[in-house]
């Protein structure tokens, strides 16, 4: 048998030994904090999110989540993790010899539940992201511990998100009123603000110049 198969082989028979052995250790997160994402209530201005790993198959071999590009951790069998993000679209990612991608259209107050599949790989586990039933989801979570994410729900945000407007300059106290006016009928024209803030802010003028 020549050098290069017999290479292949052992590095195959250490990828199965790699499949079946021992456990991977991730950190996990408090047992009321387990304990409360398992009453699967969402926020009501939030999306609740689960993603889980409730296989033995792979257990040795950790697998690193990404939600939008931020790395939420490593999970290991029979675990998973439980995030509360704004709506909106998101992009999560089970990165092993293989990167399985999935895209998620999220609204406030629902849950949503990512299974993890373990795969067999051609040196290590590979993995598929599948969305599920909540049924299917809530069972796969009961059966798992939660993880202790890097991230906080707070540093991830949809894709796209609209950044907030920057706020209008504003008027000089020194102005004339006729120049104030000018200042604030361009704001408008410029939509700036709107005509309503537009209308609230003259009569504030004609008050302040009547007085």
């Amino acid at each position: 048998m020549n050098t290069l198969i017999r290479l292949t082989l052992a590095s195959a028979a250490a990828g199965f030994v790699l499949l079946f052995a021992g456990c991977a250790s991730v950190p996990l997160a408090t047992s009321a904090t387990d304990t409360k994402s398992k009453e699967f209530l969402p926020l009501p201005d939030r999306a609740s999110v689960y993603i889980y790993r409730n296989e033995n198959f792979g257990a040795a071999i950790p697998m690193a989540v990404s939600v939008n590009k931020r790395t939420l951790g490593q999970t290991a069998a029979k675990t998973y993790f439980h995030i509360n993000v704004v709506p909106g679209r998101y992009s999560v990612e089970s990165i092993t010899e293989n990167v399985s991608s999935l895209n998620l259209n999220l609204d406030a107050g629902k849950n949503y539940f990512v299974w993890q599949e373990v795969k067999m790989g051609m040196w290590s586990a590979r993995s598929a992201l599948q969305q599920v039933d909540e049924a299917k989801g809530r069972a796969g979570v009961l059966e798992s511990k939660e993880i202790a994410s890097t991230i906080s729900d707070n540093d991830l945000a949809p894709t796209g998100a609209p950044t907030a407007p920057p706020p209008p300059p504003p008027v000089s106290p020194t102005a004339s009123f006729s120049q104030q006016l000018q200042d604030l009928d361009a704001l408008r024209k410029n939509n700036s603000i709107t005509e309503e803030e537009y209308q609230k802010m003259r009569a504030g003028l004609v008050e302040k110049y009547q007085k």
